[in-house]
């Protein structure tokens, strides 16, 4: 089921590595078009064409009183939850707002010995809509991993758009809104959701940042409206990288890779292991194990498409690879975690030992699990208080300090060819 491939085999490895790599959110011409179509219309219609999309893409008969779900209503769904799940949301709230209070920045400013003042202002973003999709990829936790850090970072005003019925079909989603006070939940799916937090209708309000996850449509949508407004990122298919040694258990290291299978058909996930043996256990413990997965249909597909166990020469190799793919989730089982983990350059989050499986984070220990995918952690960070915060510059000069600096300003200006500029500065030396 998984494919063991050793460092010998040299081809066969960079085939699989670049198959990997290659691995993204495909935005093809047709599918910009359909949702630039999708954009345009809620952009001139509003509500009216909030509510033909509903007919059409969800058939969902609606009025437009119909679009925001009331707090009672969503009360009344969210009863529905298990008391378990409840509870357990309960705790993972509290988790993940202890971690991203330790990420909040506060406003500075400093005087130089001339008397110039400078600083930086930090202020929440105002208002923030989160998009939750329906169907089997409506997940509680990510509502808990994009409203958290935007509570923490102070905005004042958060929105929900989700599609209709993907509420009643999860409660356990609308019992995460009412444990995080969330009120303000419109029943709008896909891209025309995106289109209503960019632009705004009659009932939909207009936002200044859009996150959360979607589908390819809601992807294109959220790369179409960036500039008007903000949005997180354009996330690829999951994904996770192990580096084990011969300490490590095959049925842990099994477990993990199914996993991170069972996300879609484009997930990832591979082992890289210094032992041949560990790698020939792990790949008769994953067709074991994957017997018994409900979604054993698209185990078998991702890990047949992008599904891997490599073996190499040491750690040294090991960690070059992880340096290379740059992966969203990072497992490090081995003699001396700490010291293979001090050589990752690029990794999303990395989890040190074998009693931290990536599903911890996912779900429970406070980090946020929204994280960078398909190579981007080589330049971006897991989402957190930073992105729902702005830094404006605040500059203060006094006549004498301009002025022993006019000229240089004006020198500067001038070698740019921008005489208006210059002008700017030289005539407050009269």
């Amino acid at each position: 089921m998984i494919e063991v491939i050793g460092s010998y085999d040299k081809e066969r490895l960079a085939a699989k590595l670049a198959r990997i790599r290659e691995r993204s959110v495909v935005l093809d011409t047709d599918l910009m078009s359909q949702v630039e179509s999708i954009l345009d219309e809620v952009r001139r219609r509003g509500d009216a064409a909030l509510i033909d999309y509903a007919a059409r893409f969800d058939g969902c008969v609606m009025q437009a009183s119909e679009l925001r779900i009331g707090a009672d209503e969503l009360g009344r769904i969210a009863a529905n939850a298990d008391t378990n799940v409840v509870e357990a949301l309960k705790d993972a709230i509290g988790n993940v707002r202890r971690f991203h209070e330790y990420e909040t920045q506060e406003s500075w400013e400093i005087e130089t010995e001339d008397g110039v003042r400078l600083g930086q202002r930090v202020t929440p973003i105002e208002r923030v809509g989160l998009y939750v999709p329906g169907g089997t990829a409506s997940y509680p936790s990510s509502v808990v991993m994009n409203v958290v850090p935007a509570q923490v970072a102070g905005v004042k005003r958060i929105v929900v758009a989700t599609p209709p019925r993907s509420l009643r079909e999860n409660p356990a989603v609308a019992a995460a809104l009412v444990q995080l006070g969330i009120r303000e939940v419109y029943a709008v799916g896909g891209a025309q959701a995106i289109a209503a937090l960019a632009y705004g209708t009659e009932t939909v309000p207009r936002v200044d940042k859009v996150t959360g996850p979607g589908n390819r449509y809601v992807a294109a949508a959220k790369k179409l409206v960036f500039g008007t407004v903000g949005i997180d990122s354009i996330a690829g298919p999951s994904e996770i990288a192990i580096i084990a040694d011969d300490t490590a258990r095959a049925d842990f290291l099994a477990a993990d890779l199914l996993a991170q299978a069972e996300h879609d058909d484009d997930a990832s996930a591979i082992l890289i292991t210094t032992s041949e043996q560990l790698a020939n256990e792990v790949s008769v413990e994953v067709s074991r194990q994957a017997e018994t997965v409900p979604r054993r249909a698209i185990v078998e597909k991702s890990l047949a498409r992008y599904g891997a166990v490599l073996v190499v020469n040491d750690l040294d190799d090991a960690c070059e690879i992880v340096n290379q793919l740059a992966p969203e989730h990072l497992e490090i089982v081995t003699r001396d975690d700490e010291a293979v983990a001090a050589k990752i350059r690029h990794a999303g989050a990395i989890f040190v030992g074998s009693y931290s499986p990536e599903v911890v984070g996912d779900y429970f220990a406070g980090p946020n699990h929204v994280l960078p995918t398909a190579g981007a952690a080589r330049f971006s960070s897991a989402l957190g208080v930073y992105d729902f915060v702005k830094r404006t510059s605040v500059l203060r000069y006094s006549r004498e300090t301009l002025r022993n600096s006019a000229q240089e300003i004006a020198t500067l200006a001038k070698a740019e060819g921008l005489e208006a500029h210059a002008r700017s500065a030289e005539i407050r030396l009269d």
